[in-house]
């Protein structure tokens, strides 16, 4: 079997110039803890984009919650917009199963009822267990189920993943 390379920074590239059109002109970002709230952050920035972007957590609404409790390094949601009649747009690094965006929605719609929702991810790996769909992509692969994809970050911001 040969070894899965991706180069993230690429495919950074590719989200930053996909993610203009689903933005529109006053859509916001929201980056799903860990991995999509560092590639919110980043797009915010490069994209020269006003104000901060939103990071969102699955942890509150999540189908195995009983099973994972609340960790204690889950990160807060920050919504630091009025999410009613907003155009957003969520960020994540890994799309799989789709149970991930389902609770990021249950979320979301805690806050407010947006406009609109779209989702923006580097990866769509395939895989899913629910009706959930990417509206843009960077990339789509294959894997395994035994197998898992995970952005990291160094310390100057660039990012990179992690098969194991």
């Amino acid at each position: 079997m040969s070894e899965l390379r991706l180069d993230a920074e690429a495919l950074y590239r590719e989200l930053l110039r996909g993610v203009p059109a689903l933005r529109g002109a006053h859509g916001r970002l929201v980056g799903i803890t860990s991995g999509g709230a560092w590639l919110a952050r980043r797009l915010q920035q490069d994209l020269g984009l006003d104000g901060q972007a939103g990071v969102i957590s699955s942890a509150m609404h999540r189908d195995d919650f009983a099973q994972r409790g609340l960790s204690a390094s889950s990160a807060q949601t920050e919504l630091p917009f009025d999410v009613n009649d907003a155009h957003v747009v969520l960020l994540d690094d890994v799309l799989y199963t789709g149970r991930t965006i389902r609770a990021v929605l249950n979320e979301l719609f805690d806050y407010g009822r947006p406009a609109s929702v779209k989702l923006a991810v580097l990866v769509d790996r395939g895989g899913r267990e629910l009706p959930v769909q990417a509206d843009f992509a960077a990339a789509r692969v294959a894997l395994p189920d035994t197998q898992s994809l995970e952005l990291a970050r160094d310390d100057a911001g660039r990012f990179s993943f992690k098969v194991a």
